[in-house]
């Protein structure tokens, strides 16, 4: 799906102002970043998906009481952590944007639903700010088109890869130009990709920043070499089909090796990759989940058990999708 094409995010037009605007569903998909080499610049989006519905708020009770600006009823996973009014990173985007536009906070009633796990690298923070833009754009009137919903969530989230996933779909190679306007530019590919993706979870999380702090300040040429030979090859993979190439291309220097500690499960799962039914292993983003792709006809029970035994783990968690379409917009 190309930008042009975008025809569900951020093609609404300002709406009355005299006139409170319309309930809407968004379905935000998650994301794997990087895929191995391709830091900050490719992204996947999974089957899974974060779904909100939104209306405005329906102030009721006694003259004088101080009225909510949010409501919030959650189910899936996570639902308790979704369900918070404070500190919402939906939210807190949605009110931020508004308030830089220079518009009225509209008080908003949610329902969420979320499949996607939260501090596993499954770009459920691209997911939440890209959302929060999504509902500023419609439930303020700014009329933004999918370019300028991308470069805002971009700019709040810090790079482009799991938003433009998220908004995009598919396979995306995404790059930042400019120090002034930080325009993103995005490609989308891989529609007709069959393959399977496993989510292999780990029981703790990771938090983004501090999986960056790991990463060193600079890169010896060697590795910066091999990054830019890998990550060439990974977008030439997945653009022809080629699974074959992708235990190589899938291999990294540049933020897999200094992360390992903090992600022990990617050591373990590292000599699937090219195995019986799996293409490729990498982090899932910063971590600490792990991605396999998998072939299109392997058995997903014969994998996962293959997984959990490389793991050392009977119980551990496999979650298992597919790459998803873009981010939808609907009235309801």
């Amino acid at each position: 799906m190309s930008e042009s094409e975008g025809r569900d995010l951020g093609r609404i037009s300002s709406h009355n102002q005299d006139a409170l605007p319309g309930a809407i569903r968004l379905r935000l998909p998650a994301t794997s970043a990087n895929l191995g080499p391709g830091f900050d610049a490719v992204g996947v989006a999974l089957k899974l998906a974060l779904i909100i519905e939104a209306r405005p708020l329906q102030i009721t009770g006694a003259t004088g009481a101080t009225s909510p600006e949010l409501t919030i009823a959650a189910t899936g996973r996570d639902a308790e952590r979704c369900a918070r009014t404070t500190n919402n990173m939906i939210f807190e985007t949605y009110r931020d944007v508004l308030t830089g536009a220079g518009r009225a906070l509209v008080p908003l009633d949610l329902r969420i639903h979320n499949e996607i796990p939260l501090g596993m690298g499954c770009g459920s923070s691209a997911s939440a700010r890209l959302g929060g833009v999504m509902l500023a754009n419609h439930f303020g009137g700014l009329g933004w088109d999918q370019r300028a919903c991308i470069e805002e969530a971009t700019r709040r989230e810090g790079h482009p890869d799991n938003v433009a996933a998220c908004a995009l779909g598919y396979v995306t190679v995404s790059v930042v130009a400019g120090d002034a306007d930080r325009s993103v530019h995005s490609a989308t590919f891989g529609q007709q990709l069959a393959w399977k993706l496993l989510l292999a979870l780990p029981p703790v999380t990771l938090a983004t920043e501090k999986a960056r702090a790991m990463l060193p300040a600079e890169y010896s040429r060697v590795d910066a070499v091999a990054n830019v030979q890998r990550a060439a090859l990974l977008v030439a993979a997945f653009a022809l089909g080629r699974g074959d190439l992708l235990h190589v291309a899938m291999q990294d220097r540049m933020h897999q090796p200094y992360r390992m500690e903090a992600c022990p499960l990617l050591e373990r799962l590292l000599p699937l990759a090219g195995g019986t039914g799996v293409l490729g292993v990498a982090l899932s983003g910063a971590g600490p989940g792990v991605l396999l792709v998998v072939e299109a006809d392997a058995v997903m029970e014969e994998i996962a058990e293959l997984i959990r035994h490389a793991a050392g783990d009977p119980e551990l968690e496999i979650v298992a999708s597919g790459i998803g379409p873009c981010a939808t917009e609907e009235p309801i």
